[in-house]
């Protein structure tokens, strides 16, 4: 076998002046370092060069592993890092103070592999973890209190920990696919952040009197609503409209 193959596949160089050339303007006015899809297997180390961009697109590559050097991103927003194969994250993730989206779904990921450090960004909002092999979620991530949304779908999750359900201001869970005990405690973990949305049946003698009279008055409204029979339409009669063309030339606003 031939010696090239022992190593295994051997992914394409991104080279500075590549890098450079892949840098794109997102939409608020940042600057995006995109190098997604181009067959990367180790991290090009030349782009540490360009560490002073906001956002850094590594999707749908080949990538094993991140170093530790991924710190030197100070400026860092929105990193992109799903669809690789990433086994492990470095312990400085956690120094990205400014991200506030991370997208590690699709990886080769388990619980012992996410570090402690990931509850050190403070002002994420927006985690993704799904389609990983994580058997737990490490409740430190309760500590992620600016965090509006968490995909942890399509892993191998009995349960998820009450510090991250109950995050004040998280608005979306998604966490479909897991093996739950039952499929009651899976629904209520697919959805649970939909709070908000919710419909809760009482009785009448449960309401206190303000509250009764406006249910009832509500209820009054969309009783009439209902009953309300639609009247036949008509068509409209226009007689003195003798030559409808010229008319309307002259109040256009008004026809």
């Amino acid at each position: 076998m031939a010696k090239g193959k022992e190593k295994g596949q051997k992914g394409k160089k991104i080279t500075l002046k590549i890098a450079k050339n892949s840098i794109r303007i997102s939409f608020d006015g940042g600057r995006r370092l995109d190098l997604s899809k181009m067959g990367i297997t180790t991290f090009p180390k030349c782009i540490l060069k360009l560490a002073d961009v906001d956002e850094l697109d590594l999707s749908r590559n080949m990538l094993k592993k991140i170093p530790s050097s991924i710190e030197k991103f100070q400026k860092l927003r929105w990193l992109d890092l799903h669809s690789n194969q990433l086994e492990e994250l470095p312990k400085a993730i956690g120094k990205l103070q400014n991200l506030f989206y991370l997208n590690i779904c699709n990886n080769k990921l388990t619980t012992k592999s996410l570090p402690e450090e990931l509850n050190l960004l403070r002002n994420l909002r927006i985690l993704n973890l799904g389609l990983n092999c994580l058997d737990s979620i490490p409740t430190s991530l309760g500590g992620l209190k600016e965090l509006n949304e968490i995909g942890l779908f399509d892993n191998a999750l009995t349960t998820i920990p009450n510090s991250v359900k109950k995050l004040p201001k998280l608005k979306k869970l998604n966490a479909k696919r897991n093996p739950f005990p039952d499929t009651t405690e899976q629904e209520e973990h697919a959805d649970s952040v939909k709070r908000t949305e919710t419909l809760y049946l009482v009785q009448d003698k449960d309401l206190c009197s303000s509250c009764l009279k406006m249910c009832q008055d509500e209820r009054d409204k969309l009783n009439k609503l209902k009953n309300v029979t639609p009247s036949p339409s008509k068509k409209p009669s226009f007689p003195l409209l003798l030559t409808p063309n010229s008319t309307a030339k002259d109040n256009q606003e008004e026809w």
